[in-house]
């Protein structure tokens, strides 16, 4: 703008200075033959006439002059004025479009739940980012008392209980697994609660039998953004199933996978897909609904190597066994990693997809046995398997959790599950061109 200024204002006063020229001759006579008594007195009344002309001129230039210099800084305030006005404008807009990850705790009757809430309300780094909402079953009274004790303390974490408590209507068959059903019902009432009532676009999710580990939070809010950008993840997991301390890289917590396998306990859902699953909500074991490819449009999770949760509730509708077997064993990581400071490019699917199947058929391959029975080493190995059968043998054989759901192993992706045994690398991956997976397997 100065630049613009100063080539201005040398223009004008160039056009001023042509006017003056101009006017000068314009008003400068050709001189007469006269006397020689009445040269003198002509020439000094041209001169004063001349001079008067001149000074008229002078002053025209100068007001033209004031003109400029006042039009210019005109403009110029006018520009700096708009600035000043766009400025804050930019800062509402900034402010408006502050990220909200609101944390929905889904509770019934474990009155442990303040054992989760007093750990994200001791890791959480902003209440404003972060509003708690929990959503409490059941219509249990003191787990309620309990929740209270929060709400009334901090107006950043709100209560909402599940107005329908009725029982479900279920064959024989199916009493059992009562506990279930209502589980389901109390997720779509929860979800609608957040998604619909306040208008929420996206929410973390956890169970009121979870720890977290201290960097949490910053794992998602560094790994949100890939949500947004790549339209093949479907959610973000603070979850590894196979996330036991023998199978899993301790040294490289920042270490994270894509993976077909829904792993839950602890994760980020959209509003937008939300709104694609709500209509066909199932009644039960809506886990498991969720590991089937066809039901999330063959879209992918994202999991860490080393899990930020931890669960706790040895009693619910599993009656403890599944944690005796499996959950009470997985690590929860205490290491702080820095996620938003991370380049987490590489977890894209172009890049990923090509970069894992370079890596794995491009590696050294043992069987599981040979795995086993080897003096530890660094350097990474494939693992193959052919089917079902071959897959849990060598699953089991590692370390790993053999099941299925929907023919999806767990954190399997594209056919491939990723580990860390005895100091390296294993890829337990198919031996066939892999295209989908096998409903029939498990």
């Amino acid at each position: 703008m100065r630049v613009n200024i100063k080539k201005i204002t040398l223009i004008a006063c160039s056009l001023v200075f042509l006017w003056l020229l101009l006017s000068y001759f314009s008003v400068l006579e050709v001189p007469k033959t006269v006397g020689p008594k009445h040269a003198a007195i002509e020439i000094e009344n041209r001169i004063l006439k001349l001079q008067k002309q001149m000074d008229e001129q002078i002053a025209d230039s100068n007001k033209l002059l004031e003109k400029v210099k006042k039009h210019l800084n005109k403009n110029d305030v006018v520009k700096v004025d708009e600035f000043e006005e766009t400025e804050p404008e930019i800062e509402s807009v900034q402010s408006s479009d502050q990220l909200i990850l609101p944390v929905l705790v889904i509770a019934c009757d474990r009155v442990t739940v303040k054992r989760c809430l007093d750990n994200l309300v001791k890791f959480r780094p902003s209440k404003e980012t972060f509003p708690i909402i929990v959503s409490q079953d059941c219509g249990h009274n003191a787990t309620y008392e309990v929740i209270k004790s929060f709400t009334e303390l901090d107006s950043s974490i709100s209560v909402v209980r599940q107005p329908d408590l009725s029982e479900i209507a279920l064959p024989r068959v199916k009493v059992k697994f009562r506990g279930y059903y209502k589980i389901a019902r109390h997720y779509k009432f929860a979800l609608n609660h957040v998604f619909e009532t306040l208008g929420h676009e996206a929410v973390i999710i956890v169970e009121d039998d979870l720890d977290i580990s201290p960097d949490f939070f910053e794992y998602f809010l560094g790994t949100y953004p890939l949500l947004l950008k790549d339209k093949t993840l479907w959610c973000i997991s603070a979850w590894n199933d196979n996330g036991k301390k023998e199978v899993i890289d301790m040294s490289h917590p920042e270490l994270l996978h894509r993976t077909d396998f829904f792993p839950g306990l602890g994760w980020v859902l959209r509003r937008e897909t939300w709104t694609k699953l709500e209509p066909k909500w199932p009644a039960a074991f809506f886990d498991d609904w969720l590991r089937n490819p066809v039901n999330i449009d063959r879209k992918a999770c994202i999991r860490p190597e080393v899990s930020r949760t931890y669960s706790f509730g040895k009693v619910g509708v599993s009656k403890g066994l599944f944690f005796d077997i499996h959950l009470r064993n997985i690590q929860l990581n205490m290491e702080y990693v820095e996620f938003t400071k991370l380049n987490l490019t590489y977890l894209y699917k172009e890049q990923y997809d090509s970069s894992l199947s370079a890596q794995v058929y491009s590696l050294p391959v043992m069987s599981a046995e040979q795995l086993m029975s080897a003096a530890p080493a660094s350097a990474p190995v494939t693992v193959l398997y052919s089917n079902a059968k071959t897959y849990q043998r060598a699953a089991k054989r590692l370390g790993l959790m053999d099941d299925f759901r929907s023919g999806v192993p767990r954190t399997a992706y594209r056919g491939i599950v990723t580990c860390f045994v005895r100091g390296r690398r294993v890829y337990l991956a198919p031996d066939f061109e892999w295209t989908k997976y096998d409903s029939t397997w498990g």
